[in-house]
């Protein structure tokens, strides 16, 4: 893994944003992963920006999102449908019928079996993920595959844990329904992603980096699984990066990367 360390938040923002637009504009039709959360955005902002300066075009684009809630509608203000929308794809020039999330509405178990294959199906027929974007939740999870997740998980119904689920409690009002399942793509299907784009800031998720980066190859951490990919690029504040025991290390190998390039 590509361990790469900058002062600030801000700055992890900017250097993902960087990289997601330099994929847009080399590709012909790209195919990126895209994530929700607070951690990205920011990054999402930037990309913003550069579009309504025309520096960037997104209408040849098309975008796979990493899950979805299961039981609530895409127009729910806590779908992340609602959420890509708000902080990403009505600011940009992409065609919305080319952004993809899993259909994850319904309640019955069959039908979101169904679905869950037919995303695996829709990524193959794109052509692949060419860069998916991850941030890394402070259990270690990825996506929506919490510890004890198989590292052979394809797309499918998941279970969040109760640390996730008070994690996102503060998202919806007191009474309101919150769903406990998700259909999340699965650590295989992000594996087989061509390049892999980690983002983590803050002193809560320095734990989790430090079990994804140093810790062993284990679905208890299932970030971890990253160690098996040849272009994963983790980007970290120093706060996230605060307990790497090789932090210093890092910094290193990425000076001798940038003197080499």
């Amino acid at each position: 893994m590509r361990v790469i360390i900058l002062d600030t938040a801000n700055q992890v923002a900017q250097y993902a944003a960087d990289l997601l637009l330099e994929t847009v504009r080399k590709k012909s039709r790209p195919v990126l992963g895209l994530a929700t959360g607070s951690t990205p955005i920011s990054t999402y902002q930037q990309v913003i920006n550069a579009v309504q300066a025309g520096q960037a075009s997104f209408k040849n684009t098309t975008t796979f999102n990493l899950d979805e809630y299961i039981g609530i509608d895409d127009t729910h203000p806590q779908s992340y449908r609602h959420f890509m929308k708000h902080y990403l794809f009505n600011h940009i020039d992409i065609d919305l019928a080319n952004t993809h999330l899993p259909m994850a509405a319904s309640l019955d178990e069959t039908r979101l079996v169904e679905n869950a294959q037919d995303y695996e199906n829709a990524i193959q027929e794109a052509g692949g993920i060419d860069l998916q974007l991850l941030g890394i939740g402070e259990n270690g999870h990825i996506g929506f595959n919490e510890p004890t997740s198989s590292l052979r998980s394809r797309t499918r119904i998941k279970s969040l844990s109760e640390s996730t689920i008070e994690a996102n409690k503060r998202f919806f009002a007191d009474g309101e329904y919150q769903p406990h399942l998700a259909l999340t793509m699965g650590i295989e299907t992000i594996l087989e992603s061509k390049h892999i784009l980690l983002l983590a800031t803050g002193h809560k998720k320095a734990a989790a980096v430090k079990a994804m980066v140093e810790g062993p190859l284990t679905a208890m951490c299932p970030a971890s699984a990253l160690q098996q990919h040849a272009k994963a690029c983790l980007v970290l504040d120093q706060d996230a990066a605060a307990q790497l025991s090789l932090k210093d290390y890092y910094v290193w190998c990425e000076k001798q990367r940038q003197e080499l390039t």
